[in-house]
């Protein structure tokens, strides 16, 4: 049935009515309710199902002999899966309701994938060291668009991984942070002043000087100011008091 009801919103959008999803998996359209009691549910769990594969086959990727190859070949058939599905562009443009607590699990579970993957690619001089998850996601979502608009055949894919190239990479500006959703919780450190915007002006001993958590390593190699976005923009907040 999930497969049936991915076909369809596949084709169709978010707005395929059930019974045209109880028609394609043959079975009547109460048994679609008994399974899933409203669309939006039905059209949550093939989301999430559908996400879930594409970060399980990314992370499969990350053992690849060529990081380099692997990397591109996703980045290109992530942008081909979703230019041409209706679904996944509702759930990416935000035009499909998903909980936001379920959104926020994809998006980092996804990120988390992707992140792995660029890291190894980065690692043998195969895309640039300046970019990070974030950029490779918000240029494939720029691509699928544009891709969806000009109706092009990888033309705007080919473009972009040029741009993710090593060979002639001129500077970056700086990373303008990402916006957080309120259900991406921050967590509190014992025995610190969040208001004391002094905390905030350094990275400290490999801990973030918001929450006191212990600082990843960016997809760069490079240690992180904070340990989060959420954190980043707390301090940002504070700082602007």
């Amino acid at each position: 049935m999930l497969r049936a009801a991915e076909a369809a919103f596949a084709a169709e959008g978010a707005d395929v009515p059930l019974d045209e999803v109880a028609r394609r998996a043959g079975v009547g359209a109460g048994t679609v309710y008994r399974h899933f009691p409203s669309k939006e549910a039905l059209f949550e769990a093939v989301i999430v199902d559908r996400i879930a594969r594409m970060a399980a086959d990314t992370r499969t990727m990350t053992a690849a002999d060529d990081p380099g190859a692997a990397f591109f070949t996703f980045f290109t058939e992530m942008v081909e899966r979703v230019t041409f599905n209706k679904a996944l562009v509702a759930a990416l443009d935000g035009r499909a309701q998903i909980r936001p607590a379920v959104a926020s699990g994809l998006k980092r579970e996804f990120r988390e994938a992707v992140a792995a993957l660029l890291l190894r690619a980065q690692q043998v001089g195969a895309v640039r060291a300046d970019v990070d998850d974030a950029d490779v996601v918000a240029l494939a979502t720029g691509c699928i668009a544009m891709e969806a608009g000009r109706g092009s055949a990888g033309r705007m894919v080919a473009l972009a991984c040029d741009a993710l190239r090593p060979a002639a990479a001129t500077e970056l500006p700086a990373a303008i942070a990402e916006p957080v959703s309120e259900t991406e919780s921050t967590p509190s450190a014992p025995d610190r002043n969040e208001n004391d915007t002094s905390a905030c002006n350094e990275t400290g001993e490999g801990f973030c000087p918001v929450c006191g958590s212990p600082l990843p390593v960016a997809a760069t190699g490079r240690p992180r100011r904070y340990c989060s976005d959420a954190c980043r923009q707390k301090a940002h907040r504070l700082r602007a008091r």
